[in-house]
């Protein structure tokens, strides 16, 4: 996996050197062989996205399934030979386009640690079908563009067009979602979601590459498409913010869970008869649950103490009614203010934590044996 990533920017350069200055007579080969090749790179990152991406997988699919989406709309734009196969091609083009800024936003929300609603994914899905509808309107409607004609310039093919009434929708959604990426970088930094300015500046660049690449094309006339590649160098900078913050997060979990754990074992010292478990290797349990069952466990009385340490040590119900001489209702209120103060809804869940609180106390406890603490 790491030859594929480190094999990119070769390709890109390599991209990018066919895409330059050719004779007339071999642009439109020429220009196949990029888009196809920007095709296949995009092919091999979606592959190494399926295997480094564990969590919100979901929107980095859908990010690097439209870029090569849009590659290979315009690979078979470049090689159309008629108007309809390039009406076709523009179409496919411009269904990873659309759909590409909304999984940007999303993947910049997420790494970002901006909370939003989850009817904001239903709603701007169902946006961006409508735009898509319309930009693939052409050859059927004439809202998006008046007219349309197949053509080819200098060697290469294209689409010769009469923007319509609704062609400037499109820029008023790119212009949206882009607004919105920006807007959500800018307070998450001020409001110090984001862990370094560093991963503020690379989300940053990654929306800012398309903004300028865009708006280039629109003012320069430029026979080859550098989306392609600006695409590709976004996600990049996506995937790769997200896999170091991921990361980051995890080494922080850890350290606060260790901090966690020295408290609770400082704050037990003097409860009696509490059985150890084994060390478990369940999966970890959130540090802020971990510090409010701790700080749970001061606020308790002495018969939720009582039975919190029959719990633990795996004391039957009917036994523990019976060393307290209490009845099943006087327990079960006994286990709603329990579970209440500690934060769990069952004992099986109090077990749980418990267990993954021993569980690296005894792995602090082995470590402070090496250093001879």
């Amino acid at each position: 996996m790491k030859k594929l990533f480190a094999s990119v920017p070769i390709l890109l350069f390599l991209i990018l050197s066919l895409s330059g200055c050719s004779a007339v007579g071999e642009k439109s080969a020429s220009l196949t062989i990029v888009y196809g090749a920007a095709a296949v790179l995009s092919l091999l990152l979606l592959i190494g996205c399926l295997l480094l991406v564990r969590k919100n997988k979901a929107w980095f699919i859908l990010l690097f399934s439209s870029v090569l989406v849009v590659n290979i709309g315009y690979t078979f734009l470049a090689m159309s030979t008629c108007l309809e196969m390039a009406l076709w091609a523009n179409r496919v083009a411009y269904l990873g386009s659309v759909f590409l800024p909304l999984a940007m936003l999303m993947i910049i929300l997420d790494v970002s640690g901006t909370k939003h609603p989850k009817w904001l994914h239903g709603a701007l899905g169902a946006l961006s079908f409508l735009v898509f509808l319309i930009a693939a309107s052409p050859g059927i409607l004439p809202i998006y563009y008046k007219e349309v004609s197949f053509a080819v310039v200098n060697g290469v093919s294209t689409l010769v067009k009469v923007y319509g009434p609704l062609h400037p929708l499109y820029l008023l959604y790119l212009l949206g979602y882009f607004a919105a990426m920006v807007t959500v970088i800018i307070r998450a930094k001020i409001k110090k979601t984001i862990d370094t300015t560093a991963n503020a500046a690379i989300l940053a660049i990654a929306v800012f590459v398309n903004i300028g690449v865009w708006f280039i094309e629109q003012l320069v006339a430029i026979d080859f498409e550098m989306l392609s590649v600006s695409y590709i160098i976004s996600e990049l900078f996506l995937l790769g913010v997200h896999l170091v913050m991921n990361e980051y997060r995890r080494l922080k979990m850890i350290v606060k869970q260790v901090e966690s754990v020295q408290y609770y074992s400082e704050a037990e010292t003097s409860t009696p008869n509490v059985m150890l478990e084994k060390p478990v290797e369940d999966e970890a349990v959130a540090p802020e649950r971990i510090e409010f069952f701790m700080m749970g466990l001061k606020t308790l009385t002495p018969a939720e103490r009582a039975i919190y340490d029959a719990y633990v040590a795996r004391v039957t119900t009917k036994e523990i009614m019976a060393n307290m001489d209490i009845k099943e209702s006087t327990l079960k209120y006994h286990n709603r203010n329990l579970y209440g103060k500690l934060g769990v809804s069952s004992r099986k869940e109090l077990l749980e934590v418990h267990k993954q609180i021993k569980s690296v106390q005894a792995v602090l406890g082995e470590a402070n044996n090496v250093t001879g603490k």
